[in-house]
């Protein structure tokens, strides 16, 4: 089945409330704090859930308790009054809540908007299969990138806001690992949680007719390997029409991380743009997640049919 694209939320509007909340790892209360003054600063609300700032009493990995992270995210969700849900910071124990979530409740809710990256990558794909909501991959309200460069600010204000005004997405550093142009629907995310979420409720049977935007951090040319080896064996890239690369901080040399995408991205003969400017990256760009797009070499950018939010 060729990907249809998804429903899209209503763009913000001044005074808009947003709830910032910690699906995963602990969240610096400092560097929240100056992300809302940010938010603030656009003419936003922004109300923080109770456990956000938590850390969980046996694994100091997690913000608080698997319960109380979702908690924060459905009632956020389902509460009438907000308007857009955002991402204090990923880390690991977004996969732990998935399935906590009400999702009959917030299908309810109706659509709004929902930001984040890296592990919040099992939570876009989950917001597609069981919402059908397309999403914003971007910048988190407590992440350095947010706080401290002003394109990526500007990237996510502009799509927020006023969305028709960046429909043409992509650095000067993009490059080109396989030339063509292709059209589709765009999906993705950090490619690790892509892998781990094959086999599990909210994994998609392939990407036919998808633009597939993908990047990570931290993980060497051989896990990288065996996470694409891995999607491509179980058909997860099946059909997929084009490949955009994001940042890959802390993976080793980039010329051996280039070799290796291209070894296993090259045979599935699609155009391949690489350092499009989005993820775990100084400068990250909002990518939206299921919207039709048009991915060219020649421009070495993502162009949107129609803009991330309505």
């Amino acid at each position: 089945m060729t990907l249809a694209p998804l429903t899209r939320p209503a763009r913000l509007r001044q005074g808009a409330r947003v709830a910032v909340v910690a699906p995963g790892g602990p969240v610096p209360g400092e560097r929240l704090e100056t992300g809302l003054d940010i938010l603030r600063g656009w003419g936003l609300d922004p109300v923080v859930g109770r456990h956000v700032l938590d850390v969980h009493r046996d694994f100091g990995y997690l913000a608080g308790a698997d319960k109380g992270r979702a908690r924060d995210l459905e009632e956020a969700w389902c509460d009438p009054s907000v308007d857009a849900v955002l991402c204090a910071r990923g880390g690991y124990g977004v996969q732990r809540i998935v399935d906590l979530l009400d999702w009959a409740a917030m299908r309810a809710a109706g659509p709004k908007v929902f930001v984040g990256y890296s592990d919040i990558t099992a939570l876009h794909e989950a917001f597609a299969v069981r919402l059908g909501l397309a999403t914003l991959h971007g910048p988190m309200t407590a992440t350095v990138s947010f706080l401290k460069d002003a394109r990526t600010q500007d990237s996510l204000r502009a799509t927020l806001f006023e969305p028709e005004s960046v429909m043409t997405l992509g650095l000067e550093t993009a490059g080109v690992l396989v030339p063509g142009r292709a059209r589709g629907v765009t999906l993705g995310g950090c490619v690790s949680l892509l892998a781990a979420g094959l086999g599990t409720p909210d994994a998609r049977a392939g990407a036919r007719g998808g633009l597939l935007l993908i990047e990570d951090i931290g993980e060497e040319a051989y896990r990288l390997d065996r996470i694409l080896t891995q999607l491509s064996r179980s058909g997860r890239l099946d059909g997929v029409a084009g490949v955009a690369l994001g940042s890959w901080e802390d993976c080793g040399p980039y010329e051996e991380v280039r070799t290796l995408l291209y070894d296993r991205l090259g045979p599935l003969g699609v155009p391949v743009v690489e350092e499009l400017g989005f993820g775990h990256c100084a400068t990250a760009l909002t990518m939206p997640l299921g919207v039709p797009a048009v991915l060219d070499t020649d421009t070495r950018a993502l162009t949107l049919d129609v803009p991330a939010l309505r």
